[in-house]
């Protein structure tokens, strides 16, 4: 006899939704721990991997109900870009997974550096009360930043500077990176240096024209004015500062490129025209991305490290939506220079 037979009602018994306690039990940790690594504050590495090796195995979820009501926050946080390009989009995937685990998500809005398209991003963010905004500084948009920002919106800078804004900021160390890697093409024994700089109206292109300028004077090199081409990080604008460098009387004979966007279309120009790198022409570059790798000699570039700049901005969101009285931090995180083959002594 069946139990349907016997009058017998089956039902699924419920699981039990997993607590703190049971994901501190199951990595062998102290809850307080795991409510530090849940609030996006410092957890040992040893900690860190057992505690989400538990919540993915429970399947542990937080009431963010709760959390919010509690908290008077949305847990959003919004991340506005020029463009989805290498490092923006790097920047979005390392950023979102630093603050999943922290019960935060990331809303990213593209707004083509369009004066018009940036407000209504953040009147977007704004009316959704996010709690947050990232974003690459624009100077020329620091009036509307202001205005937001009197409203009690909390920004976090990054790449570019808003001088006066009220903001934290997490910077590459952009001038002594550029001033590190135009060195290195110096001690090669180059002594026709050419750059081609992004836009000046942005602090990073003018921290890495400084930092050019910078190793050029500390081998006691001259400042050649015709040696000087802006890009405005753009592809097309790399096109044509190396058409225009390759066309002087006197051509460098080593090239920093203030960004991937630029080196590409160096590249391009230089492949269309046969003239080789580094046979003929030394590149080097800010930015490394995986396409450096598949050039023939590899492109020695300036690798800004994305995982820490996210880390960083995600720990100092997480202080300051707990405290909105903390004072504003800037961070300067360094560079790293990868050497590969696009760099030579000139030809004698």
């Amino acid at each position: 006899m069946t139990h349907s037979e016997q009058g017998l009602e089956l039902t699924e018994r419920p699981h039990k939704k997993a607590t703190i306690i049971d994901v501190a039990e199951a990595a062998g940790v102290a809850v307080g721990t795991v409510s530090r690594y849940l609030n996006g504050l410092p957890v040992r590495t040893s900690n860190r991997l057992p505690i989400e090796q538990a919540i993915n195995k429970l399947g542990y979820r937080r009431n963010m109900v709760a959390v919010s009501m509690k908290s008077q926050t949305t847990r959003m946080v919004g991340l506005m870009v020029p463009a989805l390009g290498e490092f923006h989009a790097g920047l979005l995937d390392q950023l979102t997974r630093r603050l999943r685990g922290t019960g935060y998500a990331v809303v990213s809005y593209c707004h083509d550096l369009e004066p018009r398209s940036i407000e209504e991003g953040l009147e977007f963010f704004s009316s959704h009360r996010v709690d947050a905004v990232v974003m690459d500084g624009l100077a020329n948009a620091r009036v509307v930043l202001e205005r937001y920002s009197d409203e009690g919106l909390s920004f976090v800078l990054y790449d570019n500077d808003v001088p006066g804004l009220s903001a934290d900021r997490v910077f590459t160390s952009n001038r002594r990176a550029s001033q590190h890697i135009v060195d290195h093409l110096a001690d090669l024994g180059h002594s026709r240096i050419a750059t081609i700089h992004g836009n000046l109206a942005d602090s990073a292109a003018r921290e890495r024209l400084e930092g050019y300028e910078a190793a050029l004077a500390g081998h006691d090199l001259p400042l050649n004015d015709e040696y000087y081409v802006s890009g405005l990080w753009r592809e097309e604008g790399g096109y044509a500062g190396i058409r225009d460098l390759m066309a002087l009387p006197e051509p460098p004979t080593a090239v920093f490129s203030a960004n991937y966007n630029m080196t590409v279309g160096a590249l391009r120009w230089l492949r269309e025209h046969d003239i080789g790198v580094p046979t003929d022409l030394s590149l080097v570059s800010f930015d490394d991305i995986p396409a450096w790798k598949l050039h023939p000699a590899g492109i020695t570039a300036v690798e800004q490290p994305l995982e820490k700049i996210a880390d960083t901005i995600a720990s100092i969101l997480v202080e300051r939506l707990q405290d909105k009285a903390l004072g504003r931090k800037t961070v300067q995180i360094e560079a790293n220079i990868i050497l590969r083959g696009s760099a030579r002594s000139p030809k004698r």
